[in-house]
């Protein structure tokens, strides 16, 4: 960029300079997307579709900056806008809510399922370690797991540890860190049980309840203005957080943040629409699947907004890169301590600058002034960046690397020379005569010994999180089948099978990982030798579970959801030879021990069911739905067909019930953050109404992937499970 559109650089000997250019904008034609317009690339600019680096920003970015500014009276004008909410003290805490993240409660640094306790503190540590903290978080219990049954998104809350009082709890440690909580709501969920309620009803009573601070819509361009009404009227008003960019411009009023995302990855860095009609707006833009994050952070940075540091996804760990987690610490440290300036109703971006592909925005305030930089090459830039008016007495300061800027002054104006590194940040303080700020010394002394490590010398290598296959001990060894078992002779198989997750592509991480492969991934295959091994003909019934429990006395630390569907202790009237339900992995593991038996392999479900011929489905390759039971869409759960009702459905080894009645506990995997459970089988619950629900897989080249957290949440009463004996 040029200090002067009078005097626009000579960007290639061989080229005449072209004259000035005044461009005439239609903002009002040009703006119903995310993003604005940049400067130099709208109809007039002559090199608009010859090359970035004849790009001259300063030549038009005055003219684009005004030509905006009537852009925003406009719409503001047609909106009826009126700035209260922003302006409400209880809400204001938005306006520095620069690190967000989306939090999945099965994480194990949220939770440990061994102790039954949240662990709060060893979640926030950890993300301090790595990055700065958070500012918020998004509790996220509902995706992927809703809909393996009819529990809705309000029962999966309740479903947490200790309930809505350990919800609470939870709530209140993240207060104590200073981190505000969000809680999620989705309107897509209307195939599960019927709550009773409309949805911001539902919400704000949730709200209320555990004291969260916000909520965030998931699929919403704009949560309604139901949501914000209701949780107001019962006492406890929150920040509405859309997950999707807004899309009606009144919804402004009400939303106070949302997530921002895709911004275009060009030579010159997007504004956000939203942040510029309304200042005040923080928008917390996320790329969840994103390996590498530079471009991210250099447009927050440049916007003056906020990051949604998300990791765990849907139990997919994408954990940002140690130079990525590096410049979102100092680009936080910078934005927490100037938060003020960053919301200034005054800021401009595309202040001029004194080197092409270097640019800044200018947040003003009365006491002081803040540019943040983002260096759009990939090599250094030092020298001269910036020529800012000057006043007699201000001081300046490098505030990346945390010094004291000794300006040049010429002409009235002070210019300032930094560095810049390669795809780096910079951030310039400018302090008006007598002007003081808090903890500006310490903050400057921190900033200076974080810089005194280039962010060149971080790594931007991503790889996946390994993952273990949790052992299963083997059993006493049998030397014939036990009552009610088959007998599956050794032999050699085709283990092929894939994962049906709705998101992750086939990224690497997505899945599981078997103990022959060296990261997660969707699909799979083996050729296999599989000793001889009995296993159940059909899943455990509640007769034999109700056994189990006269003879053992056992019962679970976590009863919640425990037989859900029994009376009195004891299955209802005419459940007996029908699969149990409502019994987590570990319930199923301990009537397995009981019984000297055991869980079994994946592989080993899959080849009882499948036998040598690869088939899709225990009977053949064509899928026949008068072998399984009839599907149920309804909005709540029905009883399960028994055991044994489909004879015609056997598997080449005899074995019933594989497919379509209720899935069935196999493996567990876990990596340093997630536990998951493979279900085989499906089951005959299809909720409608959303692609979004936990999809079955009837095929026996298919697996279904279920996030682990407590007995309590991971309780169903569409999973069951069948035993395997080892053979002598």
């Amino acid at each position: 960029m040029t200090p002067s559109s009078e005097q626009p650089r000579d960007v290639n000997a061989d080229d005449a300079n072209p004259p000035p250019v005044k461009t005439e904008y239609k903002f009002s034609h040009v703006t119903t997307g995310r993003y604005l317009p940049t400067p130099g690339k709208a109809p007039g600019w002559p090199f608009a579709e010859i090359g970035h680096w004849k790009m001259d920003v300063d030549g038009t970015a005055d003219d684009w900056i005004a030509e905006l500014k009537d852009w925003r009276r406009e719409h503001l004008t047609r909106i009826g806008y009126d700035d209260a909410n922003y302006r409400r003290p209880e809400l204001q805490w938005a306006q520095r809510n620069f690190v967000h993240t989306q939090m999945m409660v099965e994480d194990r640094y949220f939770y440990d399922p061994e102790a039954r306790r949240y662990t709060v503190d060893r979640y926030l540590d950890d993300l301090e370690q790595r990055y700065g903290g958070i500012d918020s978080v998004l509790l996220w219990y509902v995706y992927p797991n809703i809909g393996v049954d009819d529990r809705n998104q309000f029962d999966l809350a309740r479903d947490l540890p200790g309930g809505l009082d350990g919800l609470r709890g939870a709530v209140e440690d993240f207060h104590r860190r200073g981190v505000r909580v969000f809680l999620p709501t989705m309107p897509w969920d209307n195939g599960t049980r019927e709550q009773g309620q409309r949805d911001w009803e539902a919400a704000a009573e949730l709200v209320k309840v555990v004291g969260a601070d916000g909520l965030n819509g998931d699929t919403y361009n704009g949560v309604p203005r139901a949501f914000f009404d209701a949780c107001d009227a019962a006492g406890r008003p929150v920040v509405l957080q859309p997950e999707s960019t807004i899309s009606a411009e009144e919804q402004l009023i009400w939303n106070v943040q949302s997530w921002g995302k895709k911004a275009p990855n060009e030579a010159v860095p997007p504004v956000a629409k939203f942040k510029w009609l309304e200042p005040r707006h923080m928008i917390n833009y996320e790329n969840r699947w994103g390996r590498e994050r530079n471009h991210d952070l250099q447009y927050i940075f440049f916007n003056g907004v906020g990051y949604n540091a998300w990791e765990n996804v849907w139990g997919i760990w994408n954990q940002l890169t140690p130079r990525d987690a590096e410049s979102l610490r100092r680009i936080a440290a910078i934005e927490r301590q100037f938060a003020p300036a960053m919301v200034s109703m005054e800021w401009r971006p595309y202040e001029r600058t004194l080197q092409h592909g270097i640019f800044a925005s200018r947040f003003p305030l009365a006491d002081y002034t803040v540019w943040n930089l983002v260096n759009r090459h990939e090599y250094d830039v030092d020298g001269e960046q910036l020529a800012v008016p000057h006043r007699e007495g201000t001081r300046y300061f490098d505030a990346w690397h945390g010094v004291a800027l000794q300006p040049r002054i010429e002409h009235g104006r002070a210019v300032l020379s930094f560095a810049l590194e390669a795809r780096g940040f910079g951030a310039v303080l400018a302090l008006a005569p007598g002007a003081s700020i808090d903890g500006l010394d310490a903050f400057l002394a921190r900033m200076r010994g974080l810089a005194a490590t280039p962010l060149s010398a971080y790594s931007v290598q991503w790889q996946p999180l390994p993952q273990q296959l949790r052992p299963i001990a083997a059993t006493a060894p049998a030397a014939a089948a036990p009552e009610g078992m088959i007998a599956i002779p050794s032999g050699d198989f085709d283990f092929a099978v894939g994962g049906i997750e709705i998101e992750g592509q086939t990224w690497a991480g997505n899945d599981v990982q078997y103990p022959w492969e060296n990261t997660p991934r969707r699909g799979h295959r083996r050729r296999m030798q599989l000793k001889p091994y009995f296993i159940d003909r059909t899943p455990v019934t509640n007769a034999q579970f109700h056994a189990f429990l006269q003879a053992s006395g056992w019962t679970p630390a976590d009863p919640h959801h425990f037989l859900r569907h029994w009376i009195d202790g004891a299955p209802p009237a005419g459940w007996d030879n029908k699969p149990v339900t409502w019994v987590s992995i570990e319930d199923a593991r301990a009537y397995a021990a009981w019984a000297g038996k055991r869980l079994p392999h994946e592989w080993e479900w899959q080849y009882a069911a499948q036998g040598t011929d690869g088939r899709l489905y225990p009977w053949g390759n064509a899928w026949d739905e008068s072998k399984v039971p009839a599907v149920n869409r309804g909005r709540t759960l029905r009883a399960p067909d028994d055991v044994d009702a489909h004879p015609q459905a056997a598997s080449p080894f005899g074995l019933l019930d594989l497919v379509g009645n209720v899935w069935q506990w196999t493996d567990e995997y876990l990596d340093e953050h997630t536990r998951a459970a493979v279900l085989r089988g499906g089951s005959s619950h299809q909720p409608r109404t959303s692609h979004w629900y936990f999809p079955q897989a009837y095929r026996l080249d298919q697996h279904g992937k279920y996030l682990l957290m407590a007995p309590s949440k991971d309780r169903s009463g569409c999973i069951g499970f069948r035993c395997v004996v080892d053979a002598s």
